[in-house]
């Protein structure tokens, strides 16, 4: 009679512990299937959620694994815990079911139909991965028409993170919220509080001062009386003193307000002060708005390298990359560039072998280009900034001669109108702005055939160009970038001399002196400030194009060369800067 044998299966060589436990990569999500196939065909499922005639069959052990509201009630000494149907008041049917197929599936679909009533009931619920979704995907739809709404759509679901982020976007795009209607239908202690900001981004004092008429004015009866309480977080003192006497001081509704005359005449005071003075006479008016800002990118559109072309980069300031964005629709360089309401716009230019009046729109939201109304004149090489929430384009050359005429571009009416010439022809000009004032800066007359030293001053409230200090050399080509109130004018060229000298102007002193150079010689260069920095982008150095970046901190007095370089290097190209978008899905 034979014996059975028993196998022995124990490791001779090796300790068992050694080897890892045997693990099942998709167990849990099979798991999680049959569960949810479960509920469907009402198996073994132990409470039912009941909403108005909703009902829901589900299983209390996965509902309190998700949700903190579900473990606390199935857990604890309430009667709903040996309950097999629990009824909750004031919530959506449709919300409910969503957050109980996502308890299942871990799905479920944000959408701007849902997301309103999908976070109060996730909030309710305390499913945190929903209700951080739901806030993800509204701080994606930021704009400014909206931002107001989510924001107190933030405030009223206690999202910490989502509020002060659209706190900080309206603070940071003010002066495009200003122009809908959730801006106009704040009241007045809403108002006080947006306006007394000191993160407030605004280029001049007077997009406040405007903001302020606008919402009064919007119902003059009811809010006339709210004049001086919203003057008083008004800084007329850093208002340009031509704009004081010719707009503010002839305001009927300030005329009326005693109130208001103070505080008029302390900003009239203030401009009379001398320079030192004004250091230490300090009143909650006279201190400047400090922005915090959101992420930023750097822009580089177009360009030549060596001929035209549709090529746009940005940088990433914090993660210092470079990235390819979606092309422009045709080839362009030699342009300028603005940003308003979160587009940017890519005016005139050379396209490789005629001079544009065209204009293309970038929505960096989208990733795409669009265009809109072209200018009066074809222009290349021209100047092109934003004053008072207008695109100017200055000087330029046409195909056949320098340029001394500028036009102004009005978005909310989408009209080019010319404004009044410059005393020069200015192409290769390169334009500021500064306390509310747009500067043309050198550049070359195809008249005389010179490169140019002289500076002109355009004020917009007179229509008028105005010679001021010129500067020690002459540029055409060169870059333009404003940094605490001051007018930096950055390489360019004499003739064949290309320079990387740099100077800076001071309105308060209609003079111009000198800073470090830069690394390199530049001409046609990108300039742009950002975060109290000026950066120089590209250019030629009178043999070849580049890529390099330089960065400059007035406050060493440094230059300083970014780690990375442009993928293409270019000369010609229009820079900017702009908030990091969240691209569309």
């Amino acid at each position: 009679m034979s014996t059975m044998t028993t196998m022995d299966v124990r490791p001779k060589m090796h300790n068992i512990r050694d080897r890892p436990a045997y693990k099942h990569p998709q167990h849990t999500q099979k798991a999680f299937e049959v569960l949810n196939h479960m509920r469907r065909q009402n198996l073994l499922c132990d409470v039912t959620i009941v909403v108005d005639t909703t009902e829901i069959p589900a299983h209390k052990v996965v509902l309190s694994s998700c949700s903190q509201y579900f473990y606390a009630m199935f857990t604890g000494d309430l009667a709903e815990a040996k309950s097999d149907r629990i009824t909750l008041q004031e919530i959506d049917p449709k919300a409910l079911i969503q957050l109980i197929d996502f308890v299942y599936t871990s799905e479920i679909h944000v959408t701007e139909e849902n997301v309103q009533t999908l976070l109060p009931v996730a909030n309710i619920l305390q499913i945190t991965e929903v209700r951080d979704a739901c806030c993800d995907f509204l701080q994606s739809q930021l704009h400014p028409s909206n931002c107001i709404g989510i924001r107190a759509f933030a405030d009223l679901h206690a999202c910490t993170e989502l509020l002060n982020y659209a706190q900080t976007y309206t603070e940071q795009h003010f002066v495009d919220v200003v122009h809908f209607d959730e801006f106009l239908s704040l009241n007045v202690d809403q108002i006080c509080k947006l306006i007394s900001s000191d993160r407030l981004t605004v280029v001049t004092e007077e997009q406040v001062y405007e903001a302020v008429l606008s919402w009064v004015q919007h119902d003059l009866t009811n809010r006339q009386q709210e004049i001086d309480q919203l003057l008083e977080h008004v800084r007329l003192p850093l208002i340009a003193q031509e704009y004081l006497v010719q707009k503010v001081e002839e305001e009927p509704l300030v005329k009326t307000s005693s109130r208001c005359k103070d505080f008029l005449i302390e900003a009239l005071k203030y401009h009379l002060l001398k320079t030192d003075q004004k250091a230490v006479y300090k009143t909650p008016r006279t201190l400047p708005r400090t922005p915090l800002g959101l992420p930023k990118v750097l822009l580089v559109i177009g360009g030549q390298a060596p001929k035209a072309i549709r090529s746009v980069e940005s940088y990433d300031f914090k993660e210092e990359k470079w990235h390819q964005l979606a092309e422009m629709p045709s080839r362009r360089c030699r342009c300028g560039v603005a940003v308003i309401n979160g587009l940017v716009y890519a005016v005139g230019g050379f396209n490789g072998s005629l001079r544009v009046r065209t204009v293309d729109v970038y929505d960096p939201v989208k990733d795409m280009w669009t265009s809109c109304p072209s200018m009066e004149a074809r222009r290349s090489t021209l100047g092109v900034a934003v004053l008072h929430g207008n695109i100017y384009a200055v000087g330029g050359f046409d195909g056949s001669s320098g340029l001394d005429t500028a036009e102004c571009y009005d978005v909310r009416c989408g009209e080019w109108r010319m404004i009044s010439p410059m005393s020069t022809r200015r192409s290769s000009v390169g334009v500021g702005v500064v306390n509310g004032m747009l500067f043309a800066v050198g550049g070359y007359d195809g008249a005389s055939r010179q490169c140019l030293s002289s500076v002109e001053c355009y004020n917009p409230m007179t229509d008028m160009w105005s010679p001021v200090a010129e500067m020690s050399c002459r540029r055409s080509g060169a870059g333009v970038g404003v940094v605490d109130g001051l007018l930096y004018a950055v390489g360019g060229h004499d003739g064949p001399l290309v320079r990387k000298s740099v100077e800076v102007y001071n309105p308060d002193t209609n003079s111009w002196s000198q800073v470090s150079d830069m690394h390199l010689c530049r001409r046609n260069a990108g300039v742009v400030a950002n975060g109290g920095f000026l950066y120089v982008v590209g250019g030629d150095d009178g043999s070849s194009n580049l890529g390099s970046v330089e960065c400059f901190d007035y406050k060493t007095n440094q230059w300083t060369l970014l780690p990375s370089s442009m993928m293409t290097g270019r000369s010609y190209a229009g820079v900017t800067v702009i908030d990091k978008p969240v691209l569309e899905i």
